[in-house]
């Protein structure tokens, strides 16, 4: 099993962020909310850790 990292970890990190936000312009609500669920199960799959992926539920709950 990996640790999750919780230290910043990406290049660009601003750059991905822009990204991120530019996939959004011109949805509703609706339709945003569901992006973020589908790039969520994307990434999970990827990750493939059940582990680590309760790890991640668990740290962003408490940074909440």
């Amino acid at each position: 099993m990996t640790d999750l990292i919780l230290t910043p970890n990406l290049d660009n990190a601003d750059d991905f962020y822009a990204t991120l936000l530019a996939a959004h312009e011109g949805l509703t609500k609706k339709e945003s909310d569901a992006l973020h669920a589908r790039l969520i199960l994307i990434l999970a799959n990827h990750i493939g850790d059940n582990k680590l992926l309760e790890q991640a539920i668990e740290a962003a709950r408490k940074a909440g």
